[in-house]
């Protein structure tokens, strides 16, 4: 198998960084899969045989320590670390849950961005892949904190393009809408099972988190002078944000 380089995965215990980093390893890349989680990376590793490191994303020391692991070249950055919490209107929301979204959304992707942009740009084809959200391109009601952490995502995903300008590192922004991923639900309401299994009630086929991982791999395999500036995946059942047909649609 060709070696495609070093890849970092973020949030990869679980979701769409587990199945992204499960991709890329088939893909032939050299896989750190990051996340809080011990134990989860130890199963991932022994099921797909990446590497990995426990790493919080909202802490300088462990993105430190990520930087010295990764060393002087990376090939692809996979910004997946982030995540829900809650769903409550403004008039009642929950600054402590907020908080947290800004942090691991926002500040996170740049904590992780700033410490390993020198390697990627040293590998002279670096990629830069931002798993951001529909939440980040329209608001809905009850999602004002996704929003916007979703949102200041967004506006550093292209301040970081025009900067890198010229640069041989290639910035791309995923945002799936509603994918019925490993806890992504369950961890917004707090493990509510009834209130998770409800956001996918009636919906034809959502996204996987596999369909993520593939458009991530087909971002990341481009020839390096295409550059995929935004791609919005959302299943056939969601036209919108807000419009989403809960019937089947295929016999």
């Amino acid at each position: 198998m060709t070696n495609r380089g070093l890849a970092v995965v973020t949030g990869a215990s679980s979701g769409i960084g587990k199945a992204t980093a499960r991709r890329l390893v088939g893909d032939g890349y050299e896989v750190i899969a990051v996340a809080r989680s011990t134990d989860k990376l130890a199963a991932l590793a022994q099921e797909v045989g990446c590497r990995t490191l426990t790493c919080d994303v909202t802490s300088d020391d462990d993105v430190a320590a990520l930087a010295q692991d990764v060393g002087p070249q990376l090939t692809l950055l996979v910004n997946n670390a982030g995540g829900a919490s809650g769903a409550e209107p403004v008039a009642h929301a929950d600054l402590d849950r907020y908080r947290t979204m800004f942090d691991t959304n926002v500040l996170g992707t740049v904590r992780v961005t700033k410490a390993l942009l020198p390697a990627l740009l040293a590998s002279g084809a670096g990629t830069i892949v931002m798993i951001t959200s529909t939440a980040g391109q329209m608001a809905y009601e009850g999602g004002a904190g996704y929003n916007a952490a979703k949102y200041g995502e967004v506006a550093v995903t292209d301040a970081l393009r025009l900067e890198l300008c010229g640069q041989p590192v290639r910035v791309c922004d995923i945002a799936p809408g509603m994918v019925h991923s490993d806890g992504f639900a369950l961890t917004r309401f707090d493990g509510d099972a009834d209130k998770a299994a409800a956001v996918y009630a009636g919906v034809d086929s959502p996204l996987t988190q596999e369909d993520i991982a593939e458009c991530v791999s087909w971002v990341a395999g481009l020839p390096r002078h295409v550059n995929i500036d935004k791609l919005t995946v959302r299943p056939l059942a969601q036209a919108a944000q807000y419009k989403v047909h809960r019937a089947p649609i295929w016999d």
